[in-house]
């Protein structure tokens, strides 16, 4: 479970239920609490290197409302963002959040849930027919915060109740007992980030191991959700053929028939951007991250700026290996897509 070092509430979220009732649970745990104008400007988290401010950071949680309301699409995964969190606990070193939330990424929650979801309706109304899908982690991993906000379980509730509309995250996180009870009726896609133990000690600190994360899969299989994998980054190291054939059997292992015939799979792997190589080199001085450019391929994406890939060559390998071993221990599964 996360425990934030510092807490920062926004002044108005106090107006809200789960706003006072945060703020009487960290006073009472006797977590340095703050007011803040707006949870967008937050000073006071120290640290005088990159580093110690990005740990610092991570320790730091905000509580604030959420004012934009227009969500922000989501393509090609969903058809809009669902901001129910911003930033996350864990410590993954090649995240592209190091680039897009500053220098101290720290953790936001919003305690206008139920605006949130009225929104979403909203999107859901205007689109009918049509089923609309609603990605709940573009920004964030919620696992970590929903002890607090129960916001995700309020999210999968909601979501069950429409006929048409849909939900999906991804998590890196174990904790999700407080979710299998849920009346969900089919409506959330509940995903796991999954990958090799050897990238996880590597470079996503401050995440449970792979051992964990499957069992956890298992919990969630068995409460039939639909279930996903995103085996993300795939990294082109000695013994990746190995290290990733056995975590796609120990996954296999450990969800025996539990699991239906919708589980999915998304592949993508490990790219990088000069600038977020910049960045991670500041907070990471010491990582291993394999980001030698003569080494990549340089393409331009669709946000207008470019990136480091592996080369085709690499990437056909990639995917050959990926579509055998997926369709020999799970023959009915959809791969989404490698890119």
């Amino acid at each position: 479970m996360f425990h934030p070092k510092r807490v920062f509430f926004e002044q108005a979220s106090l107006e809200y239920p789960l706003g006072q009732e945060l703020y009487e649970r960290f006073k009472q745990a006797k977590v340095p609490v703050f007011m803040i104008g707006s949870h967008n400007r937050v000073t006071g988290i120290p640290g005088k290197t990159p580093r110690e401010a990005y740990l610092e950071a991570k320790r730091t949680l905000v509580v604030g409302i959420r004012r934009t309301l227009e969500f922000s699409t989501c393509k090609p995964s969903a058809h809009y963002q669902l901001p129910l969190s911003t930033s996350c606990t864990g410590q993954c070193q090649y995240c592209y959040l190091q680039t897009t939330l500053g220098k101290k990424p720290y953790i936001r929650v919003y305690v206008n849930v139920d605006e949130i979801l009225e929104q979403a309706e909203k999107y859901i109304n205007k689109r009918a027919p049509e089923v609309t899908f609603f990605e709940g982690a573009a920004t964030s991993d919620p696992i970590p915060v929903e002890p607090y906000t129960g916001s995700l379980a309020k999210t999968i509730e909601f979501f069950g109740n429409q006929p048409l509309g849909r939900f999906r995250f991804v998590t890196k996180f174990t904790d999700v007992d407080t979710l299998l009870g849920i009346d969900h009726r089919g409506h959330t896609h509940f995903r796991f980030s999954i990958n090799t133990e050897h990238v996880i000690k590597s470079y996503e600190q401050g995440t449970p191991g792979s051992a964990a994360r499957l069992k956890a899969a298992r919990k969630v299989a068995e409460a039939a959700y639909p279930l996903g994998f995103l085996i993300a980054p795939i990294f082109y190291y000695d013994n990746w053929k190995q290290d990733y054939s056995h975590l796609i059997s120990s996954l296999a292992e450990e969800l025996e028939e539990t699991v239906s015939s919708e589980l999915t799979f998304e592949l993508i792997s490990h790219r990088f951007t000069a600038s977020a190589k910049k960045r991670i080199l500041e907070v990471f001085p010491d990582t291993t991250l394999p980001m030698e450019e003569e080494e990549r391929k340089y393409k331009f994406g669709q946000f207008g700026y470019g990136k480091y890939v592996y080369p085709k060559e690499t990437m056909e390998e990639i995917k050959e290996f990926f579509h055998r071993e997926i369709n020999t221990y799970f023959p009915s599964a959809e791969i989404k897509y490698l890119v």
